[in-house]
């Protein structure tokens, strides 16, 4: 695995996270994570384009034989 691969699955866990927290668990988020909730709060439009940014990484990636 090189380290392209390494850094797209960990970008792909993170932004699959970041839309199920702005989804489904913004409450939790705002109890558990109350000073970076003020910064960063969940927004689901947000959270599903940086999703759609990593695929579309991952795809051209794909297409390159990176992956």
């Amino acid at each position: 695995m090189t380290i392209d691969a390494f850094i797209f699955y960990l970008l792909c866990i993170d932004s699959i996270a970041a839309n199920m927290v702005a989804m489904f668990g913004q409450k939790w988020y705002f109890k558990h994570f109350r000073l970076v909730s003020r910064v960063f709060p969940p927004a689901p439009g947000w959270a599903l384009y940086y999703l759609v940014l990593v695929l579309w990484i991952g795809w051209l990636s794909l297409r390159a034989g990176l992956l």
